[in-house]
């Protein structure tokens, strides 16, 4: 097996360890700025400090054909959301932009939005959190801007067909009633309007989140009123907003969740990193009988609970994984009670967290055999023909397929054998020209990913193509100017790209294909 020298050797440990005192300088978590999220604040709070940023990155991030977002239905929600945000500037008249730019952007994401529309059925957008409630209200919200502007001769947009405006009504009559919501739908109160400001049923954290989103924490303020400075709900917005330069991102906190999903990829991955005790202290503690939630004000749910203790596990800290059973179904595992549908990455995190525990606690692992069994078999019954695995907590498929193959390698049994072959023939088959792997394009994070999945499920001496496949994707790794940078392709209300966890996938797809014998490694930083 020949070696392939390196131009832009990487030091992962130090780039491991620089990470680690990232996190704890950023206690909130490192993500993406949202197009959605941006869009909301400045209709309903432009009194909010970084207004005028909002507007111009609406505006600076509007694509050629009118658009905002990525294809294949994501666009949908950011270009309705930024469309809107923009009418409702253009009807206060309260920004620095140029009056002219602002109507070509709202007439452009019109034309859009009016051709999408029209030809879009529900069942083919993609299943992001909270779309069946966000677009007709949105579509409501701009309908509304479209009645008094006569003089422009836009007509009114359609709902999709298959949505209705039923769910959200009766989100609106239950808080105007005074009632509870579930908590999931906190986290999209924004589609509530009126009935969402100040309603007695809502209570914001001890931070100030409602739902762990700035829009719904602006909406619970009242929309325009200039809430009190020293209000712990205002000074959460304003802290949001000055971390970003103005625009903010989908979901924020998600320290525990950004915190165990570095941790697991690159302890996973056999990096050697010094880990703040702090750091592993709180991550225990954050774990309570119900789980953990991703973010404050977000119901506890055994994705994040399943990543935080399968890290804790990996790290010598094992503990026991009983609050996974309050999200047990007959059949598999949900991410959250009530959830409509499922996701195998969830599962497959479930498995990890489960077949993790039993290998650091050898006496208790009989205790959670059938369970293993039952989710592997789960994941295999949902492996597609081409041997990928898609999912609806993440746009890309080798996101969903690296998460499915690893728990079946590790602690599927001998019966997902078949299954792993399947997954790294067609992530071999995938394999771009330039050796990336991506859905619209080759991405250092699917990259990552891919790569990870060769390297990860079986020695390379005698197997010449995945090594040369795993070669030409850490060529492309080296080559990428920003490891972490790349599209949104998270699921949230749209898409968002959680930084510190794509550096960290990166990072540990690089130290195996240096710790693999593939390449000559020299000291260096990344």
């Amino acid at each position: 097996m020949r070696d392939l020298p390196l131009d832009e050797p990487v030091d992962v440990e130090s780039a491991s360890d620089e990470l680690m005192r990232d996190l704890m300088s950023r206690p909130w978590g490192h993500v993406s700025p949202s197009i959605y999220e941006t869009g909301r604040l400045v209709t309903l709070a432009p009194w909010l400090v970084g207004h005028d940023d909002r507007v111009a990155y609406l505006v600076a991030t509007q694509r050629p054909d009118g658009s905002w977002g990525v294809p294949d239905g994501y666009g949908l929600v950011p270009t309705l959301s930024a469309t809107e945000a923009l009418l409702s500037v253009l009807a206060r008249g309260d920004h620095a932009a140029d009056r002219d730019v602002l109507v070509d952007a709202v007439r452009r994401g019109l034309r859009v939005l009016s051709g999408w529309l029209a030809e879009t059925d529900v069942s083919t957008l993609p299943d992001t959190p909270a779309i069946e409630i966000i677009v007709p209200a949105l579509v409501s919200l701009i309908n509304a801007h479209l009645d008094g502007m006569s003089d422009w001769e836009i007509d009114r947009l359609p709902i999709p067909a298959g949505m209705s405006e039923a769910p959200l009504t009766l989100i609106r009559q239950r808080l105007e009633s005074g009632a509870a919501l579930p908590e999931k739908l906190l986290h999209a109160l924004e589609v509530a309007g009126g009935a969402a400001a100040s309603a007695p049923a809502v209570n914001p954290t001890s931070i100030g989140t409602v739902g762990a989103s700035p829009a719904a924490t602006a909406a619970w303020l009242g929309g325009s009123a200039l809430a009190d400075p020293g209000h712990h709900a205002r000074r959460y917005l304003e802290a949001v907003a000055l971390r970003h330069g103005g625009p903010v991102p989908v979901g924020f906190p998600i320290t525990v969740f950004e915190r165990g999903w570095v941790l697991s990829w690159l302890a996973r991955a056999g990096i050697r990193f010094d880990v703040p005790p702090e750091m592993l202290a709180d991550l225990r503690a954050a774990i309570g009988p119900e789980g953990t939630p991703a973010g404050a004000g977000l119901p506890p749910d055994a994705d994040t609970t399943s990543v935080a203790l399968y890290a804790l596990a990996l790290l010598g800290m094992p503990y026991e994984p009983d609050s996974l059973w309050a999200f047990e179904t007959p059949t598999h595992f949900c991410t959250w009670q009530g959830e409509e549908g499922s996701s195998v990455s969830v599962n497959a995190h479930v498995l990890d967290a489960f077949g993790q525990y039993a290998a650091a606690r050898p006496e208790q692992a009989p205790r959670y055999a059938a369970v293993r069994a039952k989710i592997a078999a789960w994941l295999r019954e949902r492996q597609r023909a081409d041997g990928s695995w898609d999912d609806r907590w993440h746009a890309s498929p080798y996101y969903a397929t690296v998460s499915c193959t690893l728990a079946l390698h590790e602690f599927g049994g001998p019966e997902s054998a078949v299954a792993v072959r399947k997954a790294v023939r067609w992530a071999l088959e995938t394999q771009r020209e330039d050796g990336s792997w991506g859905r619209w394009g080759g991405t250092a994070e699917e990259t990552a990913y891919a790569m990870q999945l060769l390297l990860m499920t079986g020695p390379l001496d005698d197997d010449e193509a995945r090594a040369e496949a795993a070669r030409r994707g850490y060529h492309y790794l080296l080559r990428s100017a920003v490891p972490a940078d790349g599209p949104a392709l998270w699921h949230d209300k749209d898409l968002y790209l959680p930084l510190a966890i794509v550096r960290a996938a990166v990072l540990a797809a690089l130290h195996l294909a240096q710790t693999s014998g593939l390449v000559v490694q020299q000291a260096g930083q990344l």
